[in-house]
């Protein structure tokens, strides 16, 4: 949004250096995000002055130009060749001296001592068009002859320059959706950083109304209009709008239309509440109706687009319920003020916001007016605003006020009533604030203290301020003016250490990025909605489940994802196109589903890779990914959340060649395998493509199931003794390992398999397993006896339940 400094200083006696005010306005809330200089003349005339044609002859070498001297009051004429026709000795004209830049749309120049056919040129004599004051090009511009020579032009032309703030509001402060807003939550900062100013509203006492009605009002919906006010002005003079509103205008970046519409976005901008005039030619039965209309009724609005009406809009109507403007969003084209109305009917409303943000969604609007309405405007601003309005119409359009006020109010809507507690506002904060201090704070923010005492105060919000419903929203308010950079960041952190059984999903979530993240793998976030067309790609999709967009962006956005495998193959493909061929990706999200007429959401987790295991160089050659390769990662991720008992089996998913499926107590946890080259050539990639889908909400069940021990690390030493066996060629280490470990459940902390051999030196069908053993007590050192005797038992079970033999 942005806000005019001149604009603003009509609300507030300041005169601080923009950088300034800045400041003060972001550590409010406002955040000024840019800071502006505008002219209204680009540039600002800077180097233009008032001159006089002294003298004039003909160029010696052109025809068609003059050579002239001009006086620009001082103490040397400068001369200066001329194109134009009509310059004539005497005329009093506009100078750009040397140094000067003339600004041609989004061009410019800069005007330099040259030679012109031979003749010094000093200067130049300026078109209305040059210098930005017109559209006449076709001659210079001449000054009546009043005129001071020397006098500067951007004096003589009143040229101003004003500093244009854009401040990025947060959705909730529609209190601050205009320049009266804003100059109030300034007023209140620079008040409390003891800076003197005040805020000072546009006085409305002249307002005065005949007593008369000439429109009727009828408001068939008062939950979705709740107030709905509006006065009648006739001998209006629909013309051009005087030259500080149009300034006005164009410093916040709108376009002059005409006085009487200018008017309103004029008071829109200044109070935040939106109006809207209406040609009363075109109110019919001279009666305005708000009210529903049928299903589908056609519309013509003021972009000349012919759109079809909900029932649930609310509209504007006139005595026969033909529709004259969707409230709060958009007027129609029929009913607009034109150069030929002469009397007008001024609205100003109170509109549901929920019913304003829908419609103007449904019709993909998106106007000053609903983006105010539609956040939330202060329903006692109503009469305000159109008062305001129509003592500018009078002045500036020279109209007659023609009837009263008439105001649609049937339930008035009252402030909240909020009670703020000192233990919390201190609590919440961070630091104690005196009571005094608070209690000013909140008389700057115009929220009433009905009544207080040592512990707390009950408050009155203001009606404008729709965001402050709660308790913690007033703690908020007094904290963004007391100033968030004023509370003191402690020297400690006072934090305890628990433990829960039940891991935390983010947590999880962030551990298996770290995995992943360390092995290779990049994480990707694509978009939920995708290509309806892409259920016939596969068979795990059913196209009657699939969710579909009713106002799509476009057709390749109009369905949600039921398997996140296009999108991984689409960001492959992306890739691979522009040469990027080893590539690993993981993402997380959630498909979505229609089934038996309920929506319902799974979360996933998914790998896709192509390409190399390892960038090619000369001690790692070309080794593409395999199916050892994924089903690596997948085991160790599994591993790494906590799941290992696990049951494998064939994938039976389509679009997987290759595929194995791992469960976890009878439900599929994850699904991994090769892409089918079907599905491949769809998104014209020719690379092996590797992919795996995970069950991520079943993971973060699986990982809950898993038992946290704690054990205190053993102050004694541990021991190791190896052995080496002569083994049956089938029996596996498993079988070792696991009898070991039956056999000393005590000491033996670890078993593992270190060497392995097969070959002539040993006897048909045999081969050579050798093992390492780790003993430890935690009790007290080992003594080689009881290593021996733990050994032995180890030797003998191995003798005896696995052939085996020991080798010396």
């Amino acid at each position: 949004m942005k806000i005019s400094y001149n604009w603003l200083k009509e609300y507030v006696n300041i005169d601080l250096d923009p950088s300034e005010i800045s400041k003060y306005l972001t550590d409010s809330g406002l955040e000024v995000e840019d800071i502006e200089t505008i002219e209204s003349v680009k540039g600002g005339l800077k180097g233009i002055v008032i001159g006089q044609v002294m003298s004039k002859e003909k160029h010696p070498n052109a025809d068609k130009l003059n050579i002239t001297t001009v006086d620009i009051g001082q103490e040397n004429h400068l001369q200066i060749v001329c194109g134009a026709p009509n310059v004539e000795v005497g005329q009093k004209v506009p100078v750009a001296t040397v140094g000067s830049i003339i600004y041609s749309k989004d061009d410019s120049f800069e005007i330099k001592k040259s030679k012109i056919r031979g003749e010094l040129s000093q200067g130049m004599i300026c078109s209305e068009s040059e210098l930005g004051l017109g559209n006449n090009h076709n001659g210079i511009m001449t000054l009546e002859h009043s005129a001071s020579v020397g006098t500067l032009a951007s004096d003589f032309f009143e040229i101003e320059s004003d500093i244009v703030f854009d401040v990025a509001l947060t959705p909730n402060r529609s209190d601050a959706m205009s320049h009266f807003g804003v100059a109030r939550d300034l007023v209140a900062v620079l008040q409390h950083n003891n800076i003197e100013c005040e805020l000072t509203p546009v006085k409305i006492d002249t307002f005065e109304e005949p007593d008369n009605k000439l429109i009727d009002i009828e408001v068939h919906d008062v939950e979705v209009c709740p107030r709905y006010a509006g006065i009648c002005l006739e001998n209006v003079q629909v013309k051009e709008s005087p030259a500080w509103l149009k300034r006005a205008l164009n410093s916040i970046g709108l376009t002059p239309i005409n006085n009487v519409v200018d008017i309103t976005n004029f008071v829109l901008h200044e109070t935040g509440q939106p109006l809207h005039a209406f040609d009363i030619s075109c109110i019919k039965g001279n009666k305005v109706i708000v009210s529903h209309l049928k299903e589908k009724t056609p519309f013509t609005t003021l972009d000349e687009q012919i759109r079809e009406l909900s029932s649930n809009d609310l509209m504007i109507c006139n005595g026969k319920l033909e529709p004259m403007c969707i409230a709060g969003v958009f007027g129609g084209l029929r009913s607009g003020v034109s150069e030929t109305t002469t009397q007008v009917f001024l609205e100003s409303a109170y509109f549901n916001p929920v019913s304003i943000r829908k419609s103007a969604k449904r019709h993909g609007l998106n106007t000053d007016a609903s983006f105010r309405f539609e956040r939330g405007v202060d329903p006692h601003a109503v009469i305000y605003a159109l008062k305001r309005a129509a003592l500018l119409i009078k002045e500036i359009c020279h109209a007659t006020i023609a009837s009263k006020i008439t105001d649609v109010y049937p339930k008035q809507i009252e402030p909240k009533k909020i009670t703020a507690h000192f233990k919390h506002i201190d609590q919440l904060i961070g630091e104690k604030i005196q009571p005094k201090e608070i209690k000013s704070i909140l008389a700057s923010l115009d929220i009433k203290i009905l009544s207080d005492d040592e512990t707390s105060l009950e408050l009155e919000i203001p009606t404008y301020r729709v965001d402050v419903t709660r308790e913690v929203d007033v703690i908020e308010e007094i904290l963004r003016i007391y100033g968030y950079n004023k509370v003191k960041t402690p020297n400690k952190i006072t934090s305890s250490i628990s433990y829960s059984q039940m891991p935390d999903p983010h947590h999880l979530q962030n551990v298996v990025s770290q995995f992943l993240s360390n092995n290779g793998f990049n994480e990707c976030m694509n978009n939920s909605l995708t290509k309806s067309s892409y259920a016939s790609l596969i068979d795990e999709i059913n196209d009657e489940e699939t969710i579909r967009i009713i106002n799509p962006l476009s057709q390749d956005l109009n369905a949600l994802r039921q398997s996140m495998i296009f999108a991984g193959l689409e960001n492959l493909a992306h890739n691979i196109n522009r040469k990027a061929t080893n590539l690993s990706f993981y993402e997380f999200g959630k498909t979505y589903h229609l089934i038996n007429g309920k929506r319902l959401e799974k979360n996933k987790l998914v790998l896709i890779a192509c390409g190399n295991k390892s960038t090619e160089n000369w001690e790692n050659p070309n080794s593409p990914k395999d199916f050892y390769w994924l089903k690596k990662h997948v085991l160790q991720l599994l591993n790494r959340c906590g799941i290992n008992t696990l049951k494998e089996k064939n994938s039976p998913l389509s679009f997987l060649y290759d595929g194995y499926s791992m469960s976890f107590k009878k439900n599929t946890i994850c699904q991994f395998g090769f892409v089918s080259n079907q599905l491949l050539t769809t998104f014209d990639i020719k690379n092996d493509v590797l992919y795996a889908e995970f069950d991520w909400d079943l993971m973060i069940r699986a990982s809950h199931s898993k038992q946290t021990l704690f054990s205190e690390y053993s102050k004694f030493p541990s021991v190791r003794r190896d052995l080496a066996l002569l083994l049956d060629e089938d029996v596996e280490f498993i079988a070792l390992k696991k009898l070991a470990l039956q056999t000393e459940t005590k000491l033996l902390k670890s078993v593992n398999l270190f060497d392995v051999y097969e070959g002539n030196k040993l006897p048909n069908g045999k081969k050579s397993y050798a093992m390492s053993f780790i003993l430890e007590d935690h009790h007290k050192t080992l003594t080689d006896s009881e290593i021996d005797d733990t050994m032995n038992r180890l030797i003998i079970a191995f003798q005896d339940k696995m052939n085996a033999e020991v080798r010396k």
